[in-house]
């Protein structure tokens, strides 16, 4: 049995620990500065307090790292230093150079590294991605994606403003489409962005656009915003082919819409999806994929490798829109 702790007890600490609870995994128990969210999150899902990161770390043969961006860096270090398997939040970490040198520390310790990339795990992005790899809309042209929400406004301690915590919007929310451009679309070759903020830092809110040129020439266009009133979060996602067209439109109940050409005069066909895409909740599909990986050695739909070009897909957004020109990886 996987002993598991969770550091951060947070909004994404809570959803992971329910995850971990619909495993065989043993949930031992929490770190975390806020004793009260601990203790929500016990009562709901038993374990105990941990007063340090390394107690638990020496209790557990995987940790969930749970924390702001900021402090991934170092807690993944000392996880690997322990010989710890390790998921950790997206993104992986504040910068391309320390993303590397976490790939590189976990790769050297022998552990496993899972990014938690949750959009691959919803279930219209991953029917969608299952499209396209069959061919039934043939090669992938044009990916348009969107995800804007309002601005994160916790009343203690709001790092996702602090751009030097957090990234600012691109590197925390506008992350989830990018790195599911590349997933759907192949590598990337370079990005060109604007955004809000880069203009006008003072500004209120933030929106941003990305263009991804792929390295097979494909086109994506990620669209990323704090910009709605509260609670408004709107995602679409649409990928076009040279044989049909893949469609999730914003605020539709609908998880997928597919739309074909005809291949014969007459024929259009249908493909059934879901009515409701959360017969079960993305973020515990995840944690039970996560479990599988450590457990029983399952393919991860996920790596450390796919989180850290994702952080660089990001950083090359921020990167074009302070500079005005594109960013070649």
């Amino acid at each position: 049995m996987l002993r598991v702790g969770i550091v951060g007890a947070g909004f994404m600490g809570a959803y992971h620990a329910a995850g971990w609870a619909r495993t065989p995994a043993e949930l031992v128990g929490f770190h975390s500065l806020n004793q009260r969210q601990i203790d929500q999150l016990i009562a709901q899902y038993g374990g105990r307090t941990f007063a340090t990161l390394d107690a638990l770390l020496d209790a557990v043969d995987v940790v969930d790292i749970c924390t702001p961006t900021h402090l991934h860096y170092e807690m993944v270090l000392r996880a690997a230093a322990k010989g710890k398997h390790i998921v950790c939040e997206k993104p992986l970490a504040r910068t391309a150079e320390q993303g590397e040198a976490l790939v590189a520390a976990c790769r050297q310790a022998g552990v496993t590294l899972l990014v938690a990339h949750v959009v691959r795990f919803f279930p219209e992005y991953a029917q969608a991605k299952t499209i396209v790899e069959r061919g039934e809309i043939g090669r992938v042209g044009v990916v348009r994606l969107k995800r804007v929400s309002f601005q994160p406004n916790r009343p203690e301690d709001n790092w996702f403003v602090d751009i030097a915590k957090s990234g600012g919007m691109m590197l925390d929310l506008m992350i989830h489409d990018l790195d599911y451009a590349r997933w759907v679309a192949g590598e990337v070759e370079s990005v060109f962005a604007r955004s809000v903020r880069s203009a006008r830092p003072g500004a209120p809110g933030d929106y941003a656009l990305a263009i991804l040129r792929h390295a097979n020439g494909a086109l994506s266009n990620v669209e990323g915003g704090w910009a709605y009133p509260p609670p408004m979060f709107r995602t679409s996602l649409e990928i076009a082919g040279d044989g049909g067209l893949l469609e999730h439109p914003a605020g539709s109940s609908t998880a997928l819409s597919v739309h074909l050409m005809a291949r014969e005069e007459g024929d259009a066909p249908e493909i059934a999806v879901p009515r409701s895409p959360l017969l079960e909740d993305p973020y515990v599909v995840e944690i039970k994929h996560f479990y599988d990986v450590l457990a029983h050695g399952a393919t991860p739909r996920v790596t450390a490798e796919d989180g850290l070009a994702a952080l660089k897909l990001a950083l090359a957004a921020i990167e074009s829109a302070q500079t005005g020109r594109p960013v070649t990886l």
